[in-house]
């Protein structure tokens, strides 16, 4: 791929993983059957996991950054709105 043409193609995955925008719903999804989604105390595999989140639980998603190259998104639980983390957004999807 040459270089001029990654540009648009990196804007476009990073719109597409903010695409709900903040404060809208979201929900868990791809974790997988046996596995939990690690909601994290920072954006970034180096923070300590809050809890597991199963595919299906439901989230509200205020922000999101970027740290080396991964677009994490600061959520809180519907249920539970005083717990809140950050998620990768590769694992957040439109209920």
């Amino acid at each position: 791929m040459k270089p001029h043409a990654l540009a648009p193609l990196v804007a476009i995955t990073l719109l597409a993983g903010c695409a709900m925008g903040p404060g809208h719903r979201a929900v868990v999804t791809g974790a997988g059957p046996d596995e939990l989604l690690k909601l994290r105390g920072g954006p970034g595999l180096g923070y300590r996991v809050i809890l597991g989140l199963p595919d299906g639980t439901a989230l509200t998603r205020h922000d999101c950054v970027t740290e080396v190259g991964q677009l994490w998104c600061r959520v809180s639980l519907s249920a539970a709105p005083k717990i809140s983390g950050y998620v990768s957004a590769d694992y957040l999807a439109a209920p």
